[in-house]
């Protein structure tokens, strides 16, 4: 991974110097309970699309109203949350998040089975990420889940950054599905202190190689919302793009997020029903987004009826003990 850009780190730095002057703890928790609100919503929203590989029309929630679906990509930042509680910022690791995978997450689906498999044979982080996963390396398993991460390091990227790439190593490797919870992770900490998405996404993109996948599709999408293009022809161009890898993979799926966010112009409804429309890992996606805008605006962001929709828990499924 390249080097942060040094105009966005000082910049960013000055602007989190501020920012941890300014930020009262009401705020900072507003703020978090936004993001987690509005990844219950995606989650929820998106959930019973998943996998569907055509563009789709949704314009609201299927689900009955009162709860929301249980969701991986939530389950599994409670297990990261309590191994951090257990061992410390200081002492927390690949490793120990390698344990914490075996000993309470129980789903073996796609790259979670090939990694547990893996450290059950002595393989570590982060070749457990690596060995014999070719192609769930660059999938969607790890980004979904770096909200964590930036609430636990608000406006400092960086911090944020090397947490997202010790959880994602243990699944990812040195795949793209790493490269993608980096960049969600940097964008998302920087989200506490700036409300300009392209600046967000600018962050993001800086602390990738610039050639891998992900940096490509984000770019892609970018300059053509700067071109205009109808959101439909960018979204199928990002399938084409990557064809060679197939479906679930984080390059498009990323890109999905980015377009909601860009093509939405802020709106929250509208910005999460374009990337539910991409199709694909749609509860991902949604939820992705909705943490992001949660986390700039906090909770004025969120349309009250749909908080109301799902309330405020948290369905777990895929984790004991």
């Amino acid at each position: 991974m390249i080097e942060a850009n040094k105009a966005h780190t000082n910049e960013l730095n000055e602007r989190g110097l501020r920012f941890m002057l300014k930020l009262n703890h009401s705020e900072y928790l507003d703020k978090v309970k936004a993001c987690w609100i509005g990844k219950n919503i995606g989650g929820t929203i998106g959930g019973p699309f998943e996998g569907k590989r055509e563009l789709l029309n949704v314009t609201g929630f299927t689900t009955p109203k009162g709860e929301p679906l249980p969701n991986d990509d939530l389950d599994l930042q409670l297990v990261w949350l309590l191994a951090m509680e257990d061992h410390g910022p200081y002492n927390l690791n690949e490793h120990i998040l390698g344990e914490y995978w075996l000993s309470y997450i129980t789903p073996n689906w796609n790259e979670y089975g090939f990694s547990k498999a893996n450290m059950r044979m002595g393989i570590m982080p982060p070749m457990s990420g690596e060995y014999d996963n070719s192609k769930w390396k660059n999938s969607n398993g790890a980004w979904i889940r770096s909200e964590l991460w930036a609430c636990l390091a608000p406006g400092c990227p960086d911090v944020a950054i090397r947490y997202a790439f010790a959880d994602a190593c243990v699944d990812h490797g040195m795949g793209e599905g790493t490269y993608g919870e980096v960049f969600t992770a940097a964008l998302e900490s920087a989200a506490f202190i700036e409300k300009d998405i392209r600046k967000l996404i600018d962050i993001g993109l800086s602390k990738l190689p610039q050639d891998c996948r992900i940096a490509k599709s984000v770019r892609f999408v970018i300059d053509s919302y700067d071109k205009h293009s109808d959101w439909k022809t960018v979204r199928n161009k990002l399938v084409e793009m990557d064809s060679d890898i197939g479906w679930f993979q984080a390059p498009a799926n990323i890109a999905y997020v980015i377009l909601g966010l860009l093509y939405g112009e802020g709106d929250f409804k509208k910005s999460m029903l374009y990337a539910v429309n991409c199709g694909d890992d749609t509860d991902c996606t949604a939820s992705t987004l909705g943490s992001i805008l949660g986390i700039m605006h906090g909770m004025r962001v969120i349309p009250n009826d749909w908080v109301a929709h799902i309330g405020d828990r948290i369905i777990t499924k895929p984790i004991s003990g």
